[in-house]
């Protein structure tokens, strides 16, 4: 048996069994009646098997031929979808993209990002909310989130971003009043400014090779917002705990310093979360991949 020759048979076979008629068959798939008649009758010969039952007046279909037809209809659907696919995966992006990111993530390195997506795919409408909140994405109206967090989000699509990896960091004209800071242990003794939490005090994680420590430190300043910590440490503030990507382009232009480089602390992971689909739109697509790939380049850490 010849299981590419019953493809064609098999959507002969459907369309007969969805109409419970040769002649309206026939039409939808643009055949002579008589061709239909021909598929079915040479693939109930190759199955060896009886699909339909035909009288003058009706077409009934078979306990057997019932069963097959579930195959078959499973056949087409996976067909159709990758027809469907392959005609996404060439479109031309257009509509509206609708996304959600946090608030410094967003603007820090999403916002440059779809500032250049825009201006490059001129069909695509887009709007971005930008919150702290948590994301459920079974209950949003966004095509895409993203989310940072310690673990993979318990979701259906998930793709990875990049690490978001944090460090201590001051202004070169506060550090320069400070005693010298060469281990984790000569840190309580300074100011911090810290994201806001339930205490002033917290325990901050710091790894070297085997090594594992916390070290307690106290803050007098505390806000919600990495972009207010950075500026803070910058006027002189004290010590900021911030994520690496918010302070990198401050320490290349002299403004902060990173404390005890050698040192690694805290590292969270970025991820974008997919409305629970099966078929990616050509607009979310691209610009997931033009984000990943671009992020990747600019914090390769």
């Amino acid at each position: 048996m010849d299981n590419i020759e019953n493809l064609t048979a098999m959507v002969v076979f459907a369309r007969v069994v969805e109409t419970l008629s040769f002649t309206e068959a026939a039409k939808t798939l643009r055949l002579s009646k008589s061709s239909v008649s021909r598929e079915i009758a040479n693939l109930e010969v190759r199955l060896g098997a009886q699909l339909l039952t035909r009288t003058t007046r009706k077409i009934a279909v078979t306990e057997v031929g019932i069963s097959y037809y579930q195959y078959c209809n499973r056949i087409l659907h996976e067909i159709q979808g990758a027809e469907h696919f392959i005609r996404h995966f060439h479109e031309e992006p257009m509509g509206n993209l609708r996304m959600i990111a946090p608030v410094t993530f967003g603007c820090q390195c999403v916002v440059p990002i779809l500032n250049s997506f825009i201006a490059q795919n001129i069909h695509v409408n887009v709007d971005l909310d930008l919150t702290d909140r948590a994301v459920n994405m079974n209950d949003e109206p966004y095509d895409i989130a993203i989310a940072i967090t310690r673990a993979k989000p318990e979701h259906s699509q998930v793709k990875a971003l990049i690490p978001i990896t944090w460090g201590l960091y001051a202004a070169p004209h506060y550090v320069a009043q400070l005693a010298t800071i060469s281990k984790p242990e000569d840190l309580p003794r300074h100011n911090y400014i810290l994201f806001r939490g339930p205490a002033h005090t917290i325990s901050l994680p710091f790894y070297k090779d085997k090594q594992k420590m916390d070290i307690d430190v106290r803050s007098r300043f505390r806000v919600n917002n990495s972009a207010a910590l950075m500026s803070s440490a910058i006027a002189g503030g004290g010590i900021a705990y911030l994520p690496d990507y918010i302070a990198q382009e401050s320490v290349s232009e002299g403004k902060l310093q990173r404390l005890l480089p050698e040192w690694e602390m805290d590292t969270y992971h970025s991820w974008v979360l997919f409305k629970a689909e099966n078929m990616l739109s050509a607009r979310v697509r691209l610009f997931v991949d033009d984000l990943e790939k671009r992020l990747r380049q600019k914090y390769p850490g």
